[in-house]
């Protein structure tokens, strides 16, 4: 089993900086299994959100490992989850937590995000979602909901996903618990090196989704994986492509959420951490032309305030 290294947050949390993500379409039974499997291998951050429809999976998995005897106790795992942008009205965000945490079986979660500054009519089930559908968030009242539910006991601590640095400006400016961390598109062809900066002097910790472009979905690439540069690399080293990606990111100073449900790719993905990228293969990823892999409009349809959120990030 593979030892995951931790970071530090600004609250004095432990963070793995290598976590799993769970947004998949193969099912709950799938899901369940591939989570046990990577307990078993060494993963103890998993990252999840009301919106993946994985979070009853989730729970299902951490109380099969319990049983199993692989992991002693909750408390040995980090679970982050995300407020739904159906739940970002100030009045349900703690209904949203709750409802999280019903769906995992868990008291509390180690970190709640806001998933998206913005919001969702609680009845859209499909995207690209209608312009009527969706509208500016209420952050100043969704960030005291998030406070609340810290207070209560419901998350250990809060913080954001995909906030450029003019909406974290802006939620510093009367947050009375700072958010800890902002969880973001980054990876060899999305280096985030403004956002990145800007986050290092608010003491906000960058955790990495999508590290390698999001191969395997509707509106990722493959050209991360296929990158000519990275694949010499990896052929020098005798690593895989996506180790030396996922090697890339971790050195910039940031956290990981990867994911894979293979056995064998979940492993690989876990063993970075004994041997490190040279100056002169960092500086050759530092150079790749850069190219985002999830783009918001694609998803949620071009509207103004999804246009908005894409042209910051």
């Amino acid at each position: 089993m593979a030892t995951v290294p931790m970071a530090s947050l600004s609250n004095g949390q432990l963070i793995p900086v290598m976590g799993m993500g769970t947004m998949s379409a193969v099912g709950p039974e799938a899901t369940r299994t591939a989570i046990v499997e990577a307990i078993r291998a060494g993963y103890r951050h998993f990252d999840t959100s009301y919106s993946y429809g994985t979070e009853k999976p989730l729970g299902a998995g951490i109380r099969e490992a319990l049983e199993a005897g692989l992991i002693k106790s909750r408390d040995e795992l980090f679970i982050t989850s995300k407020l739904s942008c159906g739940f970002a009205d100030p009045p349900v965000v703690v209904d949203g937590i709750r409802g999280s945490l019903r769906n995992l079986g868990l008291e509390y979660v180690d970190m709640y995000l806001i998933h998206m500054p913005l919001k969702l009519n609680p009845q859209v089930r499909r995207i690209p979602v209608a312009k009527e559908d969706i509208f500016a968030m209420d952050l100043k009242g969704v960030w005291e909901g998030m406070e609340e539910g810290q207070r209560l006991g419901l998350t250990k601590a809060i913080g954001v996903s995909n906030f450029s640095p003019r909406r974290l400006q802006e939620l510093l400016s009367f947050a009375k618990i700072p958010p800890v961390i902002n969880q973001v598109e980054m990876s060899p062809l999305w280096h985030q090196n403004k956002l990145r900066e800007f986050c290092k002097q608010k003491g906000i910790h960058i955790t990495a989704y999508s590290p390698l472009g999001a191969v395997g979905t509707f509106w990722g690439h493959n050209k991360i994986v296929d990158s000519d540069v990275i694949a010499e690399i990896a052929k020098l080293k005798g690593k895989t492509t996506a180790q030396i990606a996922l090697r890339w990111v971790y050195e910039k100073g940031v956290s990981i959420v990867a994911k894979s449900f293979d056995r064998e790719r979940m492993r690989q993905n876990i063993d970075i951490f004994d041997w490190s990228l040279t100056e002169e293969e960092s500086a050759k990823i530092d150079e790749l032309p850069q190219h985002k892999a999830v783009v918001f409009a694609n998803i949620y349809g071009p509207h103004d305030v999804v246009l908005e959120l894409d042209a910051e990030l």
